[in-house]
């Protein structure tokens, strides 16, 4: 299973080889030496999932995540930490401080491996129920309904005098002007010949990017600096 991870980990050691291990096992992985790097990255580049040491230096693992989770963009990001503190207690803290799995050190790489592969199947799961696999017909048809009002709107909103610089890739932008015709994921993977899962990462890098939370306020943000045609 393909996916983008960042590794956070102040051991230069040990982050040099749970990349590579993860990078063998087909992912792609950036990395962080702290949480201040790690958050950086995050705005550059959303990933599929996060994996943390809890113990660094000035901003550890919790005060991380509690970034992370008070951000809309990454509330449902999955989270594996990694810690050397592996009793009952350090668990339940970082399964109450909102982390998906909690891996004590020393570990077996495939056990991580296994985790990593887990989540992102999961989210993938609740991804292609959420973009029409089996999709909620009514919130379907408000979005399309509320897209398609907003481009007979299309004059009066893009107003601006220019367009603003948003560095969006190529493909990203295809993803934007389908949306702001109105179609849902499923419909956008089959006409640009992707998988869903996908689209969905570029729905998200595409809300990142704009500062929007949905599909109608990203078509809006669209129309209204010239983003789209």
């Amino acid at each position: 299973m393909a996916g983008q991870v960042l590794l956070v980990d102040d051991e230069p050691g040990l982050r040099e080889a749970v990349q590579a291990y993860l990078e063998d096992s087909g992912f792609a992985v950036d990395v962080a030496g702290n949480a201040q790097e790690g958050w950086q990255l995050l705005q550059q580049k959303l990933p599929d999932l996060v994996i943390s040491d809890v113990m660094m230096p000035q901003v550890d693992g919790y005060q991380f995540l509690k970034q992370m989770r008070e951000d809309a963009r990454f509330k449902a990001l999955p989270v594996v930490f990694l810690t050397a503190r592996g009793m009952t207690s350090d668990r339940i803290q970082g399964y109450q401080a909102g982390c998906d799995a909690y891996l004590p050190k020393p570990f077996d790489p495939d056990e991580l491996v296994a985790i990593v592969e887990n989540l992102l199947g999961r989210r993938t799961a609740r991804a292609g129920t959420e973009d029409g696999e089996t999709p909620d017909i009514a919130d379907m048809a408000r979005q399309i309904a509320e897209i398609k009002a907003l481009l007979t709107q299309r004059n009066a909103i893009s107003a601006t005098p220019a367009p603003i610089p948003v560095d969006f890739t190529p493909r990203e932008q295809s993803v934007l002007d389908l949306v702001a015709e109105g179609l849902m994921n499923k419909e956008i993977a089959r006409r640009l010949d992707t998988s869903v899962r996908n689209v969905e990462k570029y729905v998200s890098r595409l809300f990142s990017k704009t500062g929007t939370n949905s599909r109608t306020e990203l078509v809006r943000y669209a129309l209204e600096h010239g983003l789209t045609k």
